[in-house]
């Protein structure tokens, strides 16, 4: 919504300074609306009106000692000029104080704003009445606001106001805001507070966590019972870090408790004391470096003789990377031959993290995060990484809040949902900022994260409270062991909420099955075209032409070569089998299915209303690889039980988990499809129709024709047509078989 007196504003600057007299002040537009450009347009008519004659922008050091310099305060007896006093005026409607009329006067109205500015600052007491000094200045020419915005806590405000009041008058110290909200700002001034407290001078004080402040922070350990400005500024810390101790500065048995809490949740012991590490771990996002870790990760090949180092040092969880873009750069990167079985040997574990570039927000799309997702659980597949591990995805750049919405989040929806496509093998990580991590894990597209900490300059981590389910925490760069087994890592703190991997599959000796290329779309559709009429098949009256059922398949290529590759065989099995079924599909099918809908609701949907013979059912087989909903509990809890699956075991005979599961496979084609690889493992298991059967080697890259075709006749049960069908299958089979293997070898 627009304002007047803003208005009127931008029209003073635009009349007296971008009249094209002012070299440098561009025009603003008149739009009522307080804004950078503005902000930028006052600044420098205020540098232009103390005779500064390079403007900039910023209200830096030159602009601010000037003004020092020259006007240790501005009031009615020292504003130099009219214009002069209409550049205050101007600012101080466009932060939304009343600033008189614009009309050159440091009167009784400009007054009144400057001292309720002072207040809201909380500067009052520093800088009593109503005149404007230099840091108050400074501190009007800029977008911060000093009442709380978009839902900032009261408690926030309160100690920004009391940050400012009580180390304005320091030199390096500059009003910050009072917004209620946590920035890099005030995790800077909390550091400057501490440092002032230490006894540093100005010019000594940085605000940066440094050896003098950590060796400071040693001595200051606040307990039960203690008080005075030291409670002050920890219970600031913890307020900051959204542990509600309440800003104080008396030290109580509840504090302690809220103390306890935060050192539990950031794996520090817990004494209940303002202790060093509690303090490094509310003021700076990496806390103590000298903290051991029990994870790590790093670019380099775990070899026995480091292995048996890093054991030796106290680690049991190894991040180590999936893949590495460039064969050129860091070429043990990616998890080399071998590695993983030298892991598990020494009794370590490891948890995968896939990362190409990912350093620029111009990396992240939604088609990016679908390559991303469908190379990292192929790579994992390969590797050796069960079902049910969890990939960490990374954002290792320092990414703004916009950038997140925008591109980073949508990314990881992308991932999230071709993840669902392949049938859910891995579960989804992400390493990054603290804020990038937050936001990712609050919109579900991951559920873990790895925080890039270590990072602390990042405006993702300062000012931001540590994300609630973080498994790895990124706090310092270190070399272990000697000789052989030296190692440069990253040395982590682990919450225990993953714990990696700690037995993996073999390397495959053959090649697995890739996505399917379109480019033989067209060859693939004739033979098979060709092949199904010359057998006559399906035949009758069909519900979906041989086109739609291959289009079917191929549109969830991705789900099908997920299993296959999880589970190490072919994918022409899983294809087979589901074309097969899905163009047998017929009127009596769909009969069955609205009969299981007329059963479980007491209603038929419109769909079926007309169709003739709709009788009750429990269970049908349906779905593009018509699987009753019994059969597929029955397969997935065979899986569950083999340790191939991560769930709760359902009941094959209670009607409602039979009609759950039906909707599933009913109303959910990739979820239909992604179970086709556990029905073939049942088969082969020999637990797959009412009777058993003996059990067979489970489906492998290397599986013999003779027992591909009965691992096809049992999906289909123990009597005809399941024999006579699997051998009409077995040249569909060598069909697709043909096609995948062109692919994954070319």
């Amino acid at each position: 919504m627009a304002d007047e007196m803003v208005l009127r504003a931008q029209r003073f600057i635009n009349l007296t300074y971008a009249n094209g007299s002012m070299l440098g002040i561009s025009k603003v537009e008149e739009d009522g609306r307080t804004g950078w450009g503005i902000m930028y347009a006052l600044t420098r008519a205020l540098q232009y009106e103390m005779g500064i004659t390079t403007l900039s922008n910023s209200f830096g050091p030159t602009t601010l000692s000037t003004l020092q310099t020259k006007y240790a305060q501005l009031d009615e007896t020292t504003v130099p000029s009219a214009n002069f006093c209409r550049v205050l005026q101007s600012a101080l409607y466009c932060k939304g104080y009343d600033g008189g009329d614009i009309d050159g006067t440091y009167n009784s109205r400009v007054k009144a704003a400057v001292a309720k500015l002072k207040d809201q600052m909380g500067v009052a007491y520093a800088f009593p009445g109503t005149s404007l000094q230099p840091k108050v200045v400074k501190g009007l020419f800029n977008m911060d606001a000093y009442v709380s915005v978009n839902n900032g806590t009261d408690s926030v405000r309160a100690i920004q106001r009391w940050l400012n009041g009580q180390y304005v008058q320091r030199k390096d110290f500059f009003i910050i805001p009072c917004d209620g909200h946590h920035s890099r700002d005030v995790a800077k001034s909390m550091l400057f507070a501490i440092q002032y407290e230490l006894g540093m001078a100005d010019g000594t004080a940085n605000g940066a966590f440094g050896p003098g402040t950590q060796a400071g922070l040693k001595n200051h350990t606040v307990s039960v019972g203690s008080s005075g400005v030291w409670v002050q500024l920890f219970t600031a810390a913890m307020e900051l870090n959204r542990r509600y101790t309440g800003f104080t500065s008396t030290f109580t048995e509840s504090t302690a408790v809220s103390v306890r809490s935060f050192q539990e949740f950031m794996e520090l012991d817990m004494t209940g004391q303002g202790d060093f590490r509690t303090w490094a771990s509310l003021l700076v996002s990496y806390g103590d470096q000298t903290r051991q870790g029990t994870a790590c990760d790093g670019v380099t090949k775990i070899t026995p003789a480091r292995a048996q180092a890093l054991k030796n040092a106290g680690y049991k969880y190894i991040g180590r990377y999936l893949y590495n873009a460039s064969t050129t750069s860091l070429p043990e990167k990616e998890i080399q031959p071998g590695e993983l079985e030298t892991i598990q040997a020494y009794g370590l574990r490891c948890f995968p993290i896939y990362q190409t570039w990912a350093r620029s927000v111009d990396y992240y799309s939604p088609e990016q995060g679908q390559s991303d997702c469908m190379t990292a659980a192929y790579k994992a597949q390969e590797h050796g990484f069960k079902n049910g591990s969890r990939i960490y995805f990374a954002v290792d750049y320092d990414a703004m809040d916009d950038e997140v919405t925008a591109k980073i989040l949508p990314y990881f929806k992308s991932i999230r949902d071709t993840m669902t496509r392949l049938g859910s093998p891995y579960k989804i990580g992400i390493y990054g900022p603290r804020n990038v991590c937050s936001r990712v894990v609050e919109k579900d597209h991951a559920d873990s994260c790895f925080v890039s900490d270590m990072s602390s300059g990042f405006s993702g981590n300062l000012g931001y409270p540590m994300p609630d389910k973080w498994a790895f925490d990124q706090i310092v760069t270190k070399t272990v062991g000697s000789g052989d087994g030296l190692i440069e890592i990253d040395n982590n703190i682990a919450t225990g909420w993953d714990t990696g991997q700690g037995e993996f599959l073999p390397r495959p000796s053959l090649k697995q099955d890739i996505g399917f290329s379109l480019t033989y779309w067209d060859a693939l559709l004739n033979e098979i075209t060709s092949y199904m009429e010359s057998i006559g098949r399906p035949g009758g009256e069909r519900i979906y032409t041989l086109q739609k059922c291959l289009e079917t398949i191929i549109m969830h290529d991705a789900t099908l070569s997920s299993s296959a590759r999880a589970f190490r065989m072919r994918k022409a099995l899983l294809q087979t089998t589901a074309f097969w079924e899905f163009a047998h599909y017929s009127l009596k099918d769909l009969t069955e299915d609205a009969g299981v809908t007329a059963y479980h609701t007491g209603a038929v949907p419109d769909w079926a209303k007309d169709l003739p013979y709709v009788e009750r059912l429990v269970d049908s087989s349906t779905g593009v690889a018509k699987m009753s909903g019994r059969t597929c509990i029955l397969a997935r809890n065979n899986a569950i039980n083999s340790g191939l699956l991560e769930g709760e075991l359902m009941n094959s005979a209670s009607d409602a988990d039979r009609w759950t599961m039906w909707q599933k496979v009913n109303q959910d084609n990739a979820f239909n499809l992604s179970n086709v690889v556990y029905l073939h493992i049942w088969g082969a298991d020999g637990k797959h129709g009412d009777d058993e059967e003996p059990a067979i080697r489970r489906p492998a890259l290397d599986y013999t024709e003779t027992e591909s075709y009965e691992i096809l006749r049992r999906y289909q049960g123990s009597v005809e047509p399941a024999f006579s069908d699997a051998r009409l299958r077995m040249p569909l089979y060598a069909i697709f078989e043909k096609y995948n293997r062109i692919i994954r070898e070319s």
